[in-house]
């Protein structure tokens, strides 16, 4: 094995060490920051390039984003003992089972400890077994009722396990594409799988590695957890990287499509009467099958081929059509930079407007905005537009949706903000049937100052699921009044759901693309947004981002 594919495999070792250190910390209810910093250290890791140990000999670890000295310190008593005292004396301090009781089944760690102490239980599966049998419900204070949420929380944390979200999944694929590259013989290395098609949460990694002899390669390759790497040489490299990319409905279309051709499309290769066709590249794959090359993100079964038979393909939208950017918090309300901060970022990242919308008033967790604080933040908008040059700031809210729907703040505040973008933070389980939580979204919907719907159904990938809520209804009803829908591009939300987006558009919904920054890194998410708008099929066209700050105002406006 290779240096550059054992740092990677190493890196994976130290990321989940520390990760470990984060939740033994937590447990034993250490300053929040601590746990954190474990944590943010573990994801750097992922994106730092280089080999961590000559980063860690020339000071450029040391340097990286997210990398601080303790856990610099820990980072290089692993790399060179293989292990970290502070590790060792919690796992001797903290019974492995009560963290994973905690983490496992979302326990509190009072209640992990009775459990514990009281029946014994020291795995997710003991305690599974205990809520199905009747023991967990004999508890004090448990019952019947708390036995069932455990064994759905247990099921919901195993099948979450199994995932990873994009963006991790896509600095952890840029490392291990980098380690590849160092192997000898490798011309190239493509990701595929769920990270090239955008989905956005992947099972594995899924890496396409093309080389002159792959039966010289393989044997170096060893195993690379959580990633499947697929060798093969330039002639088939095409058919290699469409097999490879998926997904399987598109695939399945595809094999259809190629069998009426006297042709088969299948692992990693194009073949006509058992001997195979060059296909060096994908191009020539769908020629082949009569088809231009239809774009990764919308490889999922749902049209795209007749679509793209018909030469009736939406020429998808890219960042580079973007022209604003939507939902950006400021250090006013739970930001972390200031308005003239965020400004001068997004001029630099190539936007000409940023919407600034921090929380309103009944947000008071997140440090919304009270009327004469925001009447504040609009003079001072003012003063930066005089002052700035090439950037326009446009004055907006995240205004929370009251649990009658009515829009946060008085209409006499509303009517003096460019646009105003309307979000639920509050009651997500008002209504298990989804009639209440409708109801309030569909009054929202009926202020005349709402331009956009806020991440629509409060979704956190792999952690809370989606409230409970008539979409259609909803789309249907934004349609009628011209209230836009966010994807909003947070990786832990991209919230509207790809799978309904095209249904919003067809309903004539404009989408509308919302970083949810909270910090200038936070204006990244964008690019996470238009992933999501194109694997939901949208144009530059349907998205407000690619208006002018003037058409974007005029398109707010027009519903007062």
């Amino acid at each position: 094995m290779t240096d550059g594919l054992a740092d990677f495999q190493e890196r994976q070792a130290i990321a989940a060490a520390l990760e470990e250190i984060g939740s033994l910390l937590e447990f034993k209810g250490e300053n929040r920051f601590r746990v954190r910093a474990f944590r943010t250290a573990a994801r750097a890791l992922a994106g730092f390039s280089g080999s961590l140990r000559t980063g860690l000999d020339d000071g450029s670890l040391a340097r990286a984003r997210g990398i601080g000295p303790v856990t610099l310190a820990i980072i290089g008593e692993l790399l060179r003992t293989g292990r970290a005292s502070l590790l060792d004396d919690l796992r001797s301090e903290i019974p492995g089972g009560l963290v994973r009781l905690v983490e496992g089944a979302g326990l509190s760690v009072a209640r992990a400890r009775l459990i514990h102490d009281t029946l014994g239980v020291d795995s997710l599966e003991e305690l599974e077994a205990a809520a199905r049998d009747g023991r967990l419900a004999a508890l004090p204070r448990f019952g019947a009722k708390t036995a069932a949420a455990i064994v759905k929380a247990i099921a919901d944390r195993r099948e979450a396990g199994r995932y990873r979200l994009l963006h991790r999944a896509l600095a952890e694929a840029e490392t291990l594409r980098s380690a590849l590259l160092q192997l000898p013989g490798v011309l190239r290395v493509e990701s595929a799988g769920d990270v090239r098609r955008s989905m956005e949460v992947v099972s594995e990694l899924v890496m396409v590695i093309v080389c002159d002899n792959p039966a010289a390669l393989e044997p170096g390759l060893g195993e690379v957890a959580g990633a499947r790497l697929v060798v093969t040489t330039p002639v088939s490299a095409g058919a290699a990287l469409v097999t490879a990319t998926g997904g399987d409905d598109h695939l399945r279309e595809l094999g259809e499509r190629a069998a009426a051709r006297g042709l088969v499309l299948g692992d990693g290769v194009l073949a006509r009467g058992g001997a195979a066709v060059p296909a060096p590249d994908e191009e020539t794959v769908y020629a082949a099958l009569a088809l231009p090359v239809i774009p990764p993100e919308v490889r999922e079964g749902r049209g795209e081929i007749e679509q793209a038979a018909r030469g009736a393909l939406p020429v998808l939208l890219e960042r580079g059509d973007l022209r604003g950017c939507l939902h950006c918090h400021t250090r006013a309300s739970d930001g972390t930079n200031t308005i003239e901060q965020l400004a001068v970022a997004c001029r630099k990242a190539g936007y000409e407007w940023v919407g600034i919308t921090d929380h309103s008033q009944a947000a008071a967790y997140a440090g919304g905005l009270r009327p004469d604080q925001l009447l504040r933040q609009m003079d001072e908008i003012d003063r930066l537009n005089d002052e700035l040059a090439g950037i326009r700031i446009l004055k907006g809210i995240e205004a929370d949706i009251l649990q009658d729907g009515a829009i946060d703040y008085d209409e006499s505040l509303l009517a003096r903000l460019d646009f105003v973008i309307g979000s639920i933070h509050s009651r997500f389980g008002m209504a298990a049937d989804a009639r209440a939580m409708t109801a309030r979204i569909l009054g929202a919907m009926d202020s005349p100052f709402l331009t956009i719907l806020g991440h629509p159904t409060g979704r956190l990938l792999l952690s809370r699921d989606p409230y409970a809520v008539d979409l259609d209804a909803v789309i249907a009803r934004a349609g009628e009044r011209g209230v836009a829908i966010e994807i909003n591009g947070d990786p832990h939300r991209l919230d509207l759901d790809w799978r309904r987006v095209s249904e919003a558009r067809a309903a004539g919904v404009a989408m509308a693309i919302g970083a949810d920054a909270h910090s200038l890194a936070g204006i990244g998410n964008m690019e996470y947004g238009v992933a999501m708008a194109r694997k939901g099929g949208l144009a530059a066209g349907d998205v407000l981002n690619t208006l002018s700050a003037d058409e974007f105002v005029a398109f707010a406006r027009r519903r007062r």
